[in-house]
């Protein structure tokens, strides 16, 4: 019994990886759709593209720890296990003469709580939670409320 429910989860999951991650891409009349509709990733370019240009004034946070938001440019930025470039802009003591804000304290304490001298492995990949702003139309619905707007 548990074979057969290990091979039918295996069966799904595997489909799902096959139809990006969702089985409802499977209509009802057996074929497969794209949850695109019939357009390929060339035709969206320009609406994913937000690295395309330098942006002017940064936007305000809308939620108290919200990470900033980046308000240049980075695509064609280096950042992988050995390179970092933004490090080279806004770590102490760069980021005087660059002109750019200092990477946050948070991100030199290592995972054991330990004060470093450098930024911390944890915090070196800086696209997993700052992307660059540009103001877009929103591509999906979207209610958020700032925190702001709620007092």
């Amino acid at each position: 019994m548990k074979t057969i429910l290990t091979t039918t989860l295996k069966g799904l999951a595997l489909a799902a990886i096959l139809t990006g991650g969702s089985v409802s891409a499977w209509a009802l009349d057996g074929e497969l759709h794209s949850l695109r509709g019939m357009t390929t990733l060339q035709e969206n370019a320009d609406a994913a593209d937000l690295n395309n240009k330098l942006v002017g004034e940064r936007f305000e946070k809308n939620y108290r720890q919200q990470p900033p938001l980046v308000p240049h440019a980075i695509s064609s930025y280096q950042i992988d296990i050995r390179v970092n470039q933004c490090i080279a802009c806004h770590d102490w003591p760069q980021n005087v003469s660059a002109g750019a804000p200092k990477i946050s304290e948070t991100h030199y304490i290592g995972r054991d709580g330990n004060n470093l001298n450098k930024v911390a492995s944890r915090r070196w990949f800086c696209t997993q939670c700052h992307v660059p702003q540009d103001d877009v139309k929103a591509l999906v619905p979207n209610t958020f409320e700032s925190s702001s707007d709620l007092e």
